[in-house]
């Protein structure tokens, strides 16, 4: 065996493979090999992988890797002794075929040991395996790494014998497998290895001979005009992005969508250049998210704006997979095929402002929602009662309110809506400023498909915010009560996302002053779910949807914290399910109160009495002052007496550490009271009138939250 570790190169040369999955198939192939390699122990401690995907291969580099695994010591417990040995000592047919089974047929049955399990004696088999080789573990790996690679769907293919058929994400023409300068003999896909690969489809004729494993990133750049690696091809084009944008006095935005089109159109060049292009200033006049929209959706252009302002500037970038000294056809070819695009949302724009937002509104009552709950014109009509409570409750603009709600949905019959579904709300709020909507209404139909909101509600989102809570509140009850709550990851019409809408928002009306935190009103969960019910037919929704539906936006919420918060604490809160805008606040509040040297001590107390609680035989009544004899218990009962007052004062001021911090006060005569008094003493008298301090202590330590859940 030798135990030479050299650089291991593999390589698939496919069809253009989906763009947006490049990354995955790239770090999945990887993965696939060198798990695989590393099981059978032919990788170096010290190898490391080099990650390649172009939009026409995937491969991986691994830098040490062996020639064969090394030799391994091996013991296999067989059978009881009575079974693969007869009366005669010889081995039974049971013993050949499980010396078969374990690839031992070879092994001499006499040489077998024998160990007791100190119930009966057991066959075993020791020896030393020898390692396994490269082009085996290879050959597994390559399986490996083709069966798991996460794609939903793969192309059956047929190969040029005309009559084999595979199966592959997409055609396979290539195959290469070096360790070190060495072709390793291997085949897949009806491919069999060597070091031969293709370079750039158009900048680069015939094959690219790859030397050694050490040398492809600087071959396949050098004589095939590719970036092999995907990091290092996005850094490239980022840069030169960046470059020309700067040359512009503009910028690329800093929206999410730049990165993910960074990300595509990375999988879709293997040789990047980026180029400037520009188109008419006059269609500056259309709304400037569907010019975005239609060159980042269709184009894979990179918009610019305005430093200063952040507006679009009538510039963009292409990335191309051309690199030329004369870029003008490219150039002019991009700007002939955006300016119809852009014509086309012009005219879409002017079309649409042809016809009122508000005389959009009837046409709903053609496009259904769900076949269960109506059309979206029913729709509007329970938001629009969800939204005129809200808005009451809240002390906001009722008017304004039932306005934004009845026009939210008016944009589904524009044009642009039609072309650009990103666009709702978007739209609809360009058309209700056009006709000259009041600004709370226009604001709330720009607002309305937010994920959540992130700042502290002011009096002039507050339409807003009520038309984002009665949406989503909407939602949540008709979805659920029509059966089709989230299973797994299915969630096709967003359920989590709007119960995290919901938290969103009452935690940005408590920060704003609309929902005190010592109140659990003007607004609840638990109100918002009923009244959302009520606007639907009696039969529709089934009685138990409310309460499975404030579970679950709890559950979320809890969710949610645990990634912020101790765990523990989380729970405590959660167990009670207050007012959904005090939830982080009690949970901070705990959270500290758990630091505290009485935290440990008192949560352990209140798990113990909610115990002895359960064990109570019948209802608990009031403290007999003249039952309270034990000297513990009596200092007890004041201490709950003079607690209580100021911690339920504290609570209803919404100072929950305060709360607890008073609550802390009460470990001194609870540790004595368990330490001192008979609980469950033989006297039923007795027995009642402790159970019922306990009861009253109890209500005192769990207004804040269950803080038993603390006790570890």
């Amino acid at each position: 065996m030798t135990t030479d570790t050299r650089p291991l190169l593999v390589e698939l040369l496919t069809e253009e493979l989906p763009p947006k999955a490049l990354q995955k198939l790239g770090q999945a192939f990887a993965e696939g090999i060198r798990g695989t390699l590393a099981k059978h122990g032919l990788l170096a401690d010290d190898s490391q992988a080099a990650v390649f995907a172009t939009p026409r291969r995937l491969a991986v580099r691994l830098s040490a890797v062996r020639d064969q695994a090394p030799d391994q010591d091996y013991t296999e417990k067989l059978m009881p002794v009575k079974v693969g040995l007869d009366a005669d000592g010889k081995p039974t047919p049971a013993l050949i075929k499980k010396l078969a089974a374990k690839g031992l047929e070879n092994l001499d049955p006499a040489t077998l040991a024998r160990e007791s399990d100190g119930k009966q004696d057991y066959l075993i088999a020791r020896g030393t395996a020898p390692g396994a080789k490269l082009a085996d573990g290879l050959q597994e790996g390559l399986q490996a790494a083709i069966d798991g690679l996460p794609i939903p769907k793969v192309m059956r293919y047929q190969l040029a014998d005309g009559v084999t058929s595979v199966k592959f994400v997409r055609p396979a023409h290539s195959l290469i497998a070096l360790h070190g300068a060495d072709v390793i003999p291997v085949s897949i896909l009806g491919l069999s290895a060597g070091r031969s690969t293709l370079g750039h489809r158009f900048m680069c004729t015939g094959p690219v001979e790859i030397a050694d494993a050490n040398t492809y990133e600087t071959t396949l750049a050098e004589q095939g005009r590719v970036i092999a690696s995907f990091e290092a091809r996005r850094a490239d084009i980022d840069r030169q992005l960046q470059a020309h944008a700067s040359r512009l006095s503009a910028t690329l935005g800093d929206d999410p969508e730049v990165v993910a089109l960074l990300d595509e159109v990375t999988a879709l060049v293997e040789h990047p250049t980026v180029y400037e292009g520009q188109f008419d200033e006059q269609f500056l006049q259309v709304p400037q998210e569907c010019l975005i929209l239609t060159m980042r959706l269709n184009q894979k252009y990179f918009p610019l704006f305005d430093p200063t302002t952040g507006k679009l500037t009538h510039h963009f970038l292409i990335v191309s997979n051309m690199q030329t000294d004369n870029p003008v056809n490219i150039v002019e070819g991009n700007q002939r095929v955006v300016r119809p695009r852009l014509a086309d949302a012009q005219f879409f724009f002017d079309t649409d402002r042809k016809t009122p937002l508000a005389a959009r509104v009837e046409q709903l009552g053609t496009i259904v929602y769900h076949n269960k709950l109506g059309t979206q014109l029913e729709r509007v009509e329970r938001v629009r009662a969800i939204a005129r409570t809200i808005a009451e409750q809240l002390g906001s603009d009722v008017a304004a309110a039932d306005r934004a709600a009845l026009l939210a949905k008016a944009d589904l019959g524009s044009n642009m809506v039609g072309e650009f579904p990103e666009l709702q709300g978007i739209m609809g709020a360009y058309y209700a400023a056009g006709d000259g909507e009041p600004e709370a209404v226009v604001h709330a139909l720009r607002e309305q498909y937010r994920i959540r909101l992130d700042a502290p509600v002011s009096a002039e989102a507050l339409t807003a915010a009520t038309l984002f809570i009665a949406e989503r509140a909407e939602t949540l009850i008709g979805i659920w009560g029509i059966g089709l709550a989230p299973t797994g990851e299915r969630d096709p019409f967003g359920l989590r996302r709007a119960a995290l809408g919901l938290i969103s928002a009452f935690e940005q009306l408590a920060a704003g002053g609309w929902l005190a935190a010592s109140a659990d009103g003007p607004l609840s969960l638990h109100g918002l779910l009923s009244l959302a019910a009520k606007t639907f037919p009696a039969d529709k929704i089934p009685a138990d949807t409310c309460n499975d539906v404030r579970t679950f936006i709890y559950e979320r919420y809890r969710n949610q914290l645990i990634g912020e918060f101790d765990r523990n604490a989380v729970d405590a809160v959660i167990a009670l399910a207050p007012p959904l805008h005090q939830v982080a606040a009690r949970v901070r509040a705990v959270t500290a109160f758990g630091l505290l040297p009485e935290a440990a001590s008192l949560a352990a107390a209140n798990k113990r009495i909610g115990n002895l609680l359960k064990k109570a035989d019948g209802e608990i009544g009031n403290i007999d002052a003249a039952r309270l004899t034990e000297p513990a218990e009596q200092a007890l009962a004041a201490a709950v007496a003079e607690l209580r007052p100021r911690a339920e004062a504290q609570l209803q001021a919404g100072d929950f550490a305060g709360s607890l911090s008073t609550l802390a006060q009460a470990r001194q005569p609870v540790d004595a009271f368990f330490a001192d008094v008979m609980v469950m003493a033989e006297d039923p008298g007795v027995r009642a009138n402790r159970l019922a301090l306990l009861a009253q202590l109890h209500g005192l330590m769990n207004q804040v939250a269950d803080i038993s859940r603390l006790a570890q």
